[in-house]
């Protein structure tokens, strides 16, 4: 299987509920790797690379908190790199 890095960006209440640290622990579950961080205008804008259906899994587990409301979800495919764990920034 091949891996994949996809770029995404997320908006909704996605700040100050612990998205962040729940991006980590859901990556660090899967054995992802990527970064993640918030941006001035209230979104988080994520790097994750692993296999797709780990990606799928990882959000599938951030949406679940009851605190964390995503309302769109941007994303594009990106060149593959080589990060060492997944860290927030």
């Amino acid at each position: 299987m091949n891996e994949e890095r996809w770029h995404i960006i997320f908006t909704g209440r996605v700040q100050s509920v612990g998205f962040r640290f729940r991006s980590k622990y859901a990556a660090d579950a899967l054995s992802l790797r990527g970064w993640v961080q918030n941006l001035w205008d209230g979104s988080v804008e994520m790097e994750v690379q692993g296999l797709k259906e780990d990606i799928q899994s990882m959000i599938s587990a951030i949406q679940t908190s009851s605190y964390i409301q995503i309302e769109d979800v941007i994303s594009k495919q990106v060149p593959l790199e080589n990060d060492s764990g997944f860290h927030i920034r």
